[in-house]
C-alpha cells in the first residue's frame, strides 16, 4: 500500500534525529527518496563534516540498485546551495534528475535562506515546501533559533538531592558527585552537543570544574568553548579552566573591571585566553549582551553549568530555552548546601514545560523540557 506523504516525511526526521549529538553545530536532517510508491534510498547527516542527507540517500539509491530520476526526495530542512565542508545538495539532487522535491522547512540562514528552492525550481523540478514543518523546526530548535535571533540555544543544567541541594557541605571521600556515574556519562553526551559551557567565577572559586568533554574511546575534535562569567576578575591561575588546556576557555568580565584590570588582562590574553567586557547590569556581566557576543561567534547551543544564583537569574531574565534536571534519591538536610530551591520559589514569571521527558539512570531521574 502507498504510504501518505506525511509518512515519508515522517520517516526522514526520525532518520534526521539519529544525527543529534554528532553534526552540530550543523542541523540534523533526514532524507527519504520514493520512486513508484516504494522508498529506494535513505541517508541522514551522520557527523560534522561528513556527506549531508540527500547526497547519503542519492547514494543509498544507487547502491541498491535502483536509478532516482523521476522520484520523489522527501527532506526535512531546504538543501543547501553552496560549497562547506561539502558539495551543494541542491545540484546533486537536480544531477540525479529528481523530479518532485518535499521540504519540510527552509533554511532560515543567510547562506540558503530559500536559494536552495530556487535552483530545484529553475532546473524544472516541482518544489512543495512545508511538510511536517512545525515538527521539522522542533527537532532543530537551536538551529533556527541562532538563525533568527542570532543568539545561542540556552540549556540549563544542574544535579540535585531531593531536597533541593546541588552540593553537599561534608562529601564522602569516596563519592563527591551529587548524581551518579550514568547520570555524569549522559552529561558529557550533553557537552559534546554544544559549542559553549558558561560558568560562574564562584563556581570556579568553589569545585575548580574542567568543563571538558570526557567520552571513553572518544577524541573531541571540537571542544566546546569554556565560559567564565568573573564581573570583578577573579579568576585564579591555578584553576583546571587555565591549567587544562583541552579546550579554549573564554573570561567574560565587566567593562569597569577591564578598564581597571587592564594589566591583568593583558596578562590572560598573552596566555591565550581570551577576556571579553560587557556591560554590568547590578554589578554583574550583562546576561543579553553575553549570549548576543556568543553568538556572533558561531556559539550556537550554550550549556549552563553554575550555582543556584546564576541558574535562576537566567530564568528570571527569561534568557533559558531548556532544562535539564538530574535528582538523585537523596536527602541532604543540614549536609547540603547551594539550595536551588530557594532560589526557584523566588521567580515572578511563571514558566510552562514542553516536550517534557523523565528518563532514569539508574536510581537518578533525569527531568527534562523546553521552556515555552
Amino acid at each position: 500500500m502507498e504510504q501518505t506523504h506525511e509518512h515519508y516525511m515522517q520517516t526522514a526526521l526520525s532518520l534526521a534525529e539519529k544525527g543529534l549529538g554528532a553534526v552540530e553545530p550543523n542541523p540534523a536532517v533526514g532524507c527519504v527518496v520514493v520512486k513508484d510508491g516504494q522508498v529506494i534510498g535513505e541517508g541522514f547527516h551522520r557527523q560534522f563534516g561528513g556527506p549531508h542527507a540527500e547526497v547519503e540517500a542519492l547514494a543509498d539509491c544507487r547502491a541498491k540498485g535502483h536509478d532516482p530520476a523521476g522520484a520523489a526526495l522527501y527532506v526535512t530542512l531546504e538543501p543547501c546551495c553552496h560549497t562547506g565542508k561539502t558539495g551543494p545538495c541542491s545540484q546533486a539532487v537536480i544531477a540525479a534528475k529528481i523530479k518532485t522535491v518535499y521540504v519540510a522547512a527552509e533554511d532560515p540562514t543567510e547562506k540558503v535562506a530559500g536559494k536552495g528552492i530556487a535552483e530545484l525550481k529553475n532546473a524544472g523540478l516541482t518544489v512543495h515546501v512545508g511538510l511536517l514543518q512545525k515538527q521539522a523546526e522542533q527537532l532543530n530548535a537551536p538551529f533556527f533559533k541562532h538563525a533568527r535571533t542570532g543568539r545561542p540555544w540556552v540549556i540549563l543544567k544542574w544535579a540535585q538531592s531531593i531536597d533541593g541541594k546541588l552540593a553537599w557541605k561534608n562529601p564522602p571521600a569516596d563519592n563527591p558527585w551529587i548524581s551518579n556515574e550514568k547520570s555524569r556519562q549522559d552529561v558529557q553526551r550533553l557537552r559534546r552537543r554544544v559549542q559553549g559551557i558558561l560558568t560562574g567565577i564562584s563556581t570556579v572559586l568553589a569545585d575548580n570544574p574542567r568543563l571538558t568533554v570526557r567520552i571513553e574511546g572518544q577524541k573531541i575534535l571540537r571542544p566546546p568553548l569554556r565560559i567564565v562569567l568573573d564581573s570583578r576578575l577573579q579568576m585564579p591561575w591555578d584553576c583546571r579552566l587555565i591549567t587544562v588546556p583541552d579546550a579554549p576557555t573564554l573570561i567574560v568580565t565587566t567593562r569597569p573591571a577591564a578598564q581597571t584590570e587592564f594589566q591583568q588582562v593583558k596578562k590572560f590574553n598573552d596566555a591565550g585566553i581570551e577576556v571579553l567586557a560587557v556591560g554590568e547590569t547590578d554589578h554583574r556581566c550583562d546576561l543579553l549582551e553575553t549570549l548576543t557576543a556568543l553568538g556572533q561567534r558561531g556559539i550556537q547551543q550554550l550549556l549552563i553549568e553554575a550555582g543556584p544564583t546564576l541558574l535562576t537569574e537566567f530564568l528570571r531574565q527569561n534568557l533559558a530555552d531548556e532544562l535539564r534536571i538530574y535528582i538523585a534519591p537523596l536527602l541532604l538536610g543540614s549536609n547540603g548546601q547551594a539550595d536551588i530551591s530557594e532560589k526557584l520559589a523566588a521567580l515572578t514569571n511563571a514558566q510552562r514545560l514542553t516536550d517534557v521527558r523523565l528518563t532514569h539512570f539508574d536510581t537518578d531521574a533525569c527531568f527534562s523540557g523546553r521552556i515555552v
